[in-house]
């Protein structure tokens, strides 16, 4: 089945201030020993999110008024440190379909790409706009249009950027190599044969 083309997430957001947010806080490694991705979700900013006594600390997300925002806000190098692709593995898993910040580490970046979730760049200004008007209003209604590179609330909207790849693979839903080439696999077959080799 094809891929879909995400030309655009809407949802409601959540800041998590801060800027060089590394892999992991995202995901510490100790919750990175699993055979799949399923359940990393709970883990996401686990150590910020609970003290050493494992009690809430009043995250972000764990606030009431943010429970079910699929849009991330945050800061400068957001997704620095190490390339686990645990990091983004746990932010969808947690529910988030799209970041925006003022910039992101590159491989980061790509591993979200690869998910499906858009990582579009903002200025520091039209973050904390934004961010404001979510502490305001939780429910607020925001939508990331991806093809036109604007966010839009209200009725307000600021300029995103999103580098000419990135924008082409997830709106024409080729954003995940390995799925496009599973769903070919018969003509990577055919080719492969005709070729003169063979295939398993």
């Amino acid at each position: 089945m094809a891929l879909a083309k995400i030309t655009q997430v809407a949802g409601t957001g959540v800041y998590v201030p801060g800027s060089d947010i590394d892999t992991d806080r995202i995901i510490p490694a100790r919750f990175m020993k699993c055979v799949t991705f399923d359940g990393l979700g709970e883990y996401a900013f686990y150590d910020v999110r609970y003290d050493k006594d494992g009690k809430p600390t009043g995250h972000p997300l764990d606030d009431p008024r943010f429970k079910g925002a699929n849009i991330l806000l945050s800061g400068t190098n957001f997704g620095c440190g190490s390339s686990r692709e645990h990091a983004p593995q746990a932010l969808y898993r947690f529910g988030i379909r799209a970041v925006i910040a003022e910039s992101f580490a590159e491989i980061f970046f790509g591993n979200c790409t690869t998910l499906g979730i858009p990582c579009v760049c903002a200025s520091a200004a039209d973050i904390k706009v934004l961010a404001n008007e979510i502490e305001r209003n939780p429910k607020l209604e925001v939508t990331i249009d991806v093809v036109a590179g604007k966010v839009l609330f209200e009725d307000q909207e600021f300029g995103i950027t999103l580098p000419g790849t990135a924008h082409e693979a997830l709106t024409t839903g080729k954003w995940d190599p390995i799925a496009e080439l599973l769903e070919n696999k018969d003509a990577v077959h055919a080719r492969i044969t005709a070729l003169g080799f063979a295939t398993a």
